[in-house]
C-alpha cells in the first residue's frame, strides 16, 4: 500500500509514499518511547533552544516548505509561505514563554506547602488534516515537545510529504531521535496505535464524524483526547457596522485557503437594513477574484485540495439553489477548481445553512435585528468561532456571551493565535489548543501536599 501526493491544480501525481508496515510502526513507537525520557530529563531551557533552532530552520527553508504545501494541497504559494512563517513565530513564542507556563501553581491549603505540578506523560498521537498541513501539526507539536512529551503524527495521506518534512525539521533542530515522527498509516489501521500503552493521549483536527470515531476508540482504551472539529462560523454584521471593512474582511475570512478552513466565515448574517448594500459590496469583490495557478502571485484563489471535495461542495451548492437561494457569483467547477461563489437568500433548512460547507462558497443570510442575528448564529450544531461587526463596543460585549462558540472576535476576522486558547463546543469538539491551556491539555497535573 502507498499514499499518493497529487498536485490538485493539474491532477499530476508528484510522489508516492509506501505505508509503514506493522513492524515499522512498532519500531517508531519504540523510538518515541525511548526519546521520552531524554525529552523529559532535558532542561526546559534545552528544549527551548532546540525549538528556537526549529524556528530558525523553518524561516530559512520557508520557500521550500511553502512549495511542498502548494504542490500537495493546492493553496496559493503566498498563503503557504505565510503558514510556514506563522509556525516559526509560534515556535519562538512558546520557546520564550514555556518556562513560566510550566511553573508549579502554589495552592493555599492546611499543608505546610501544596502545589500543582505540570509533568509530561509520554507519547501523544496527533491525527491531522490536509488544509493547513504545517500549522495544524505544529500548533500541537510545539507546546507538547517543549513540555517534554514525544509526538507521533498520522497526517492526511495526501500531504504525507509535509509530515515527513516536519519530522526532518525537528531532527535537524537537535531534538532526540524519535521525539517527533510521521507515521504513514491508513485511518482504518489507527486503532492499534491508539490502544498502545506507550501512547498517552490523542489529538485530532478534522471532521465531526472523524472526531466521533477517534473519541470512541480513545474512550475504549482510556486515552485523553482533544478534538478540534468542523465549524459553520457566523459572521454577524449589525446595522451600525463599518460596511466597507466588514465586506472586505468577510470575503477574506471565507475565501482564505480556498474556503477550506474550520474557522472560515461560513454564514454571513446581515441586518436587513444593510443587507442589500453589503451584498453588492461582497459580490463585487468575489466577482473580481483571480482563480488559477497557485504558484502565480496574482492568483487569489487556488484549487481545492481534491476533485472529490469540489464535487461534494457543488452538490451542496446545487441543493441550496434548488431550495430557493439565488446564485449571484461563481458556481463553476472543473476538477478540483471551484470558483469563488456567492449565494443570497439562504435560510435555515437549506443545505448551505444547516451543513458545514468546506470550500469557497459564501452565503448571505438576512437577520431582522440583532436578537434575530444571535438566534440565527446559534441555530447550528457547531460552535467553533464567530465574529460580530458593530461600532458599538458595549453592544458587542453584551452580545458576545450570547453566542454559543469557543471563540468570538469583534470587528476582526476569526483566527488562531498562539497567545489565545483555541477550540470549540457542541459538535465542534472539546479541549483547547494554543496558549497555556494548550500546554496543559496533555500534562499530568500532579497535586503535591507537604505536611
Amino acid at each position: 500500500m502507498s499514499f499518493e501526493s497529487i498536485y490538485p491544480f493539474s491532477g499530476e501525481t508528484i510522489a508516492r509514499y509506501p505505508a509503514h508496515t506493522p513492524d515499522e510502526l512498532q519500531a517508531k513507537l519504540k523510538a518515541g518511547h525511548r526519546a521520552f525520557p531524554a525529552l523529559r530529563q532535558a532542561s526546559v531551557s534545552q528544549r527551548a533552544e532546540w525549538m528556537l533552532k526549529a524556528a530558525s530552520l523553518l524561516k530559512e527553508q520557508a520557500d521550500r516548505h511553502a512549495e511542498l504545501i502548494t504542490r500537495e494541497m493546492g493553496k496559493t504559494l503566498k498563503e503557504a509561505k505565510a503558514e510556514v512563517l506563522k509556525c516559526a513565530a509560534t515556535a519562538e513564542y512558546y520557546a520564550a514563554n514555556i518556562e513560566s507556563m510550566l511553573q508549579p501553581r502554589i495552592i493555599s491549603s492546611d499543608a505546610r506547602k501544596s502545589y500543582a505540578a505540570f509533568e509530561p506523560k509520554g507519547i501523544i498521537l496527533a491525527i491531522m488534516p490536509w488544509n493547513f498541513p504545517y500549522w495544524q501539526v505544529l500548533r500541537f507539536a510545539i507546546p507538547n515537545l517543549l513540555a517534554g512529551n514525544a509526538a507521533v503524527l498520522k497526517h492526511a495521506s495526501n500531504v504525507s510529504g509535509c509530515g515527513l518534512a516536519i519530522e526532518k525539521v525537528f531532527l535537524e533542530a537537535g531534538f532526540p531521535e524519535g521525539s517527533f515522527q510521521a507515521l504513514l498509516v491508513a485511518s482504518k489501521d489507527i486503532e492499534p496505535i491508539i490502544a498502545d500503552p506507550r501512547v498517552q493521549g490523542v489529538t485530532l483536527t478534522g471532521s465531526t464524524p472523524a472526531g466521533m470515531s477517534v473519541a470512541s476508540l480513545a474512550g475504549k482504551h482510556l486515552k485523553k483526547t482533544v478534538l478540534e472539529l468542523g465549524g459553520s462560523d457566523p459572521f454577524i454584521v449589525l446595522k451600525d457596522a463599518d460596511l466597507a471593512t466588514a465586506a472586505t474582511t468577510a470575503v477574506k475570512a471565507r475565501m482564505q485557503n480556498a474556503g477550506q478552513s474550520c474557522i472560515a466565515a461560513k454564514r454571513w448574517i446581515v441586518d436587513k437594513s444593510i443587507v442589500e448594500d453589503f451584498t453588492q459590496r461582497v459580490q463585487h469583490i468575489i466577482s473580481s477574484m483571480q482563480q488559477g495557478d497557485p504558484f502565480l502571485p496574482e492568483t487569489d484563489l487556488g484549487p481545492m485540495a481534491r476533485p472529490d471535495l469540489a464535487k461534494d461542495l457543488n452538490s451542496q451548492l446545487q441543493s441550496t439553489i434548488w431550495q430557493g437561494a439565488e446564485l449571484l457569483a461563481g458556481g463553476e467547477t472543473s476538477g478540483a477548481n471551484f470558483a469563488a461563489t456567492l449565494l443570497s437568500g439562504v435560510k435555515p433548512g437549506m443545505t448551505a445553512f444547516d451543513e458545514e460547507t468546506f470550500g469557497p462558497l459564501a452565503v448571505v443570510i438576512t437577520a431582522n435585528d440583532e436578537q434575530d442575528a444571535i438566534r440565527l448564529a446559534n441555530n447550528t450544531p457547531f460552535g467553533l468561532g464567530a465574529s460580530i461587526w458593530t461600532k458599538d463596543l458595549e453592544k458587542a460585549a453584551r452580545l458576545a456571551p450570547l453566542i454559543e462558540s469557543g471563540n468570538v472576535f469583534v470587528n476582526a476576522m476569526m483566527r488562531s493565535d498562539a497567545r489565545l486558547p483555541f477550540g470549540g463546543i457542541k459538535q465542534s469538539g472539546y479541549g483547547r489548543e494554543l496558549s497555556i491551556e494548550g500546554v496543559h491539555e496533555f500534562l499530568n497535573i500532579k497535586t503535591v501536599y507537604i505536611q
